[in-house]
């Protein structure tokens, strides 16, 4: 299997899965963005502090591949990162004599011929959404690869013994219908993603590290 390819030490800190070579295609074809890719996984850290301030899909957790690959903008400039940037891609068709125009969903993050969302707490029928989004920018030769991001179930251990602010568990803000691995992949066996060259990537609790002074550091 082409997964082999990536860092063993990945596999410390996430549950990995491929569809269609994605990995020799990442490696072979588009070399600069695997290692981007790779890079940010290394960098990613999954910080009890950030889990119990909350802020939902676009809280600080997910924000932070954001910040690495996309960086942070300021004043419309963006600042730091590696050029990764949000893609909508205009599509024109002729029905009889008229052209017909349409747009793709917008992808979060887009370099070459690769694309990444990272989908941490939203609902789950965005993994249609992406998965429909990749299938048509493969068949329209935009993209070779799709990747996302999501959590994996056992976080949710995590999450159920933390509290945030308001003393509240953490867990009742990830919930059973929102993005993770165990819905996704129901999409991904249905065939939602096409012939698209799919990197699948869970968030497992080898990245949890409590930064809480004073407090067990045991993800277990």
């Amino acid at each position: 299997m082409s997964i082999q390819l990536l860092p063993a030490a990945l596999f410390d800190r996430y549950h990995i899965e491929e569809r269609r070579h994605a990995c020799a295609i990442l490696k072979d074809d588009f070399p600069s963005e695997l290692q981007e890719i790779i890079d940010c996984l290394n960098n990613f850290k999954l910080l009890r502090s950030e889990i119990e301030e909350g802020g939902g899909r676009k809280s600080k957790i997910a924000s932070r591949f954001d910040d690495f690959l996309s960086g942070r903008r300021v004043g419309g400039v963006f600042e730091g990162g590696r050029g990764w940037r949000e893609e909508q891609t205009k599509v024109s068709r002729m029905i009889g004599d008229k052209t017909v125009e349409s747009v793709t969903h917008r992808v979060d993050l887009c370099k070459g011929r690769v694309a990444v969302e990272v989908e941490w707490n939203n609902k789950d029928p965005f993994f249609a959404r992406d998965l429909n989004a990749f299938r048509m920018l493969h068949e329209l030769d935009v993209i070779s690869v799709g990747v996302i991001i999501t959590r994996m179930d056992a976080l949710q251990r995590i999450f159920d013994r933390l509290r945030d602010k308001n003393g509240e568990p953490c867990g009742r803000k990830y919930g059973a219908s929102t993005t993770h691995w165990s819905k996704l992949m129901p999409h991904v066996e249905n065939g939602a993603g096409g012939s698209c060259p799919l990197l699948l990537v869970g968030i497992n609790a080898g990245c949890y590290e409590d930064d809480v002074e004073g407090a067990a550091s045991s993800p277990s």
